[in-house]
């Protein structure tokens, strides 16, 4: 989010995080995150903000998700993975087989859940 120049307080985050967080663990997992970020898809949002979802992830600027990207950004959510898990999540999402995922590919992802 601060990449995105928003700096939520302690208590926004804690919203946002409750909102997601739809087992209670005080984490936000990964389904749990596409489960929000589907909303995004569901709820007509704009081509700018899945745009900006996207660029929350994709750090470089490259036009793709690495696995460290995704990893970090999980990670940020409270989301501690294991390589393996990220390479599981970058498989499920990678059609065109480049082991990175790239905006079409995310958009259909979040669109699939």
């Amino acid at each position: 989010m601060r990449s995105l120049g928003k700096t939520p307080s302690d208590s926004e985050l804690q919203e946002i995080i409750g909102r997601g967080d739809l087992d209670h663990s005080g984490t936000i997992d990964f389904d749990e995150f596409l489960t929000m970020m589907g909303g995004l898809v569901e709820g007509g949002s704009s081509e700018d903000e899945m745009k900006e979802a996207f660029s929350m992830f994709d750090k470089d600027g490259s036009g793709q998700i690495s696995a460290e990207e995704l990893k970090s950004m999980m990670n940020s959510l409270g989301e501690k993975l294991s390589d393996s898990e990220v390479q599981q999540m970058i498989h499920e999402a990678d059609t065109d087989g480049d082991g990175q995922i790239n905006y079409s590919e995310f958009v259909k992802m979040l669109s699939a859940k």
